[in-house]
């Protein structure tokens, strides 16, 4: 399937999800995440959950992430297609941009540089590890600058589909992906 064709079929069947199911299995993929060797790290990058596009919720792995001591980056766009980035501290301010996306106000930037581990918004992802966001790029141009070994995480509610139709050279693949169900290595 192409992406378009994905991006409509994981927008259905992300619909279908009800707030106790989401809040289960991201509890189930946090749990998936904890067996992992990838806590000796010091920055983790980290998506905010958009509540209305009903996406893995990503605050119990917030949550156990802060518990671990770590420093969690999280994003905020910019309207050259670019994600600056924001150390989470106890002070900093979140607010709703106008696609509902949970964002900082302002506060400590962290340069791609210094990222870690990246965890990755998606609606599917195949075997090989690529992956289908929004269409926006915002993630793809940011993994671009980041450094060549910088870990990546998809978090999804579905299983991998076989093969993903219309990859670009600048599609940069997962190194993982947690499913409530399974533990994906690429």
């Amino acid at each position: 399937m192409t992406k378009k064709e994905l991006r409509l079929k994981y927008r259905k069947k992300r619909n279908l999800l009800n707030s106790t199911l989401i809040e289960g299995q991201s509890i189930e993929i946090t749990n998936r995440m904890l067996s992992l060797p990838l806590w000796d790290f010091s920055f983790y990058h980290i998506f905010l959950s958009i509540l209305k596009n009903k996406e893995v919720d990503t605050n119990p792995l917030l949550t156990v992430l802060q518990g671990k001591d770590k420093n969690v980056v999280i994003p905020k766009t910019e309207k050259n297609g670019m994600l600056k980035n924001y150390l989470l501290t106890d002070s900093t301010q979140l607010q709703l941009n106008k696609l509902q996306i949970p964002e900082p106000v302002d506060g400590i930037e962290i340069g791609e540089e210094k990222i870690d581990m990246v965890f990755v918004p998606l609606l599917a992802f195949d075997q090989n590890g690529s992956r289908v966001g929004y269409g926006k790029g915002y993630y793809d141009i940011f993994l671009a600058k980041c450094r060549p070994n910088v870990v990546k995480v998809g978090l999804s509610f579905f299983e991998a589909e076989n093969v993903i139709d219309d990859v670009s050279e600048n599609d940069i693949p997962l190194d993982y992906c947690i499913t409530p169900n399974e533990t994906y290595t690429f």
